[in-house]
């Protein structure tokens, strides 16, 4: 359950993580096994993105967050963090 609530108080770095979805391209097992892992987290996407209106995540938002591995979610996070100098853009500073 903290996994959850880190997440869900992160809420800028998960609403990029939502958006990256999409993008994410699949090259080998574990890249897939991880790619499938982050779109069941499609299912929180209405309790992270800024603006929500419900913030307690839905029992299916918990199932998908606790089927994803840690090492997923966090390399994920880590590359999607990157993405704004690799494009010559500021870096990304997420407020506490």
């Amino acid at each position: 359950m903290a996994i959850v609530k880190s997440v869900v108080s992160l809420s800028s770095q998960a609403a990029v993580l939502v958006v990256l979805l999409p993008v994410i391209v699949a090259t080998g097992k574990a890249q897939m096994s991880c790619t499938t892992q982050l779109l069941g987290l499609n299912l929180c996407r209405p309790f992270v993105v800024p603006g929500a209106i419900e913030t307690d995540p839905s029992p299916q938002c918990c199932g998908a967050l606790q089927s994803v591995q840690h090492d997923c979610l966090c390399s994920t996070l880590r590359l999607a963090l990157q993405l704004p100098s690799q494009c010559n853009l500021p870096p990304l500073y997420c407020a506490n």
